[in-house]
């Protein structure tokens, strides 16, 4: 056995620490804020109708029956509520369920759009960037490993029927 002195330790390094030789690898995606939970923005959405009407948690908690600790959690993005939960509190906000979908919708696209602005600066300092139009007129973006993420024009409005949600795959 080896005699250690007391309150030492061995030591093993198990990488080496980079040098001023040696810069550390760049990830661009730290700089890119993460993509946003469906909850996340269903709940947003809840939250600013509320607020923008004026009423109090409690008050569309007892038009909703829906428990005010719960209504509190989706409109914190903290639970994944239940189509019928969302239903309503839609309707008691004044609102449809398609309603509250477009405008979750809405949002989901105009942070993507931050998010492909902020990914092409990213990558374009980086030098791995091109981009062309294509036959609709957005543009399509494809970096050096080969993805791509189309970018729109402006925020996507639903165009169905009567105001009705639109989904693409």
């Amino acid at each position: 056995m080896t005699s250690r002195t007391t309150n030492q330790a061995d030591v093993i390094t198990l990488r080496p620490l980079p040098t001023a030789a040696d810069p550390a690898p760049q990830d661009l995606s730290q700089d890119l804020p993460r993509e946003p939970l469906w909850r996340d923005l269903v709940g947003e959405v809840l939250r600013r109708e509320r607020r923008a009407q004026g009423r109090t948690l409690k008050d569309v908690s007892e038009a909703s029956r829906i428990s005010m600790a719960y209504l509190s959690e989706v409109e914190r993005g903290r639970k994944e509520a239940s189509s019928e939960v969302l239903a309503a509190a839609a309707q008691a906000l004044g609102l449809s369920l398609a309603d509250v979908l477009a405008l979750a919708g809405e949002r989901l696209v105009s942070l993507a759009a931050a998010r492909t602005r902020s990914r092409s600066r990213s990558l374009g300092a980086a030098g791995g960037h091109r981009s062309a139009r294509t036959a609709g007129g957005h543009r399509s973006a494809r970096t050096a490993g080969g993805h791509r993420s189309v970018r729109a024009a402006g925020p996507v409005r639903p165009t169905g029927p009567m105001g009705g949600v639109l989904l693409a795959a």
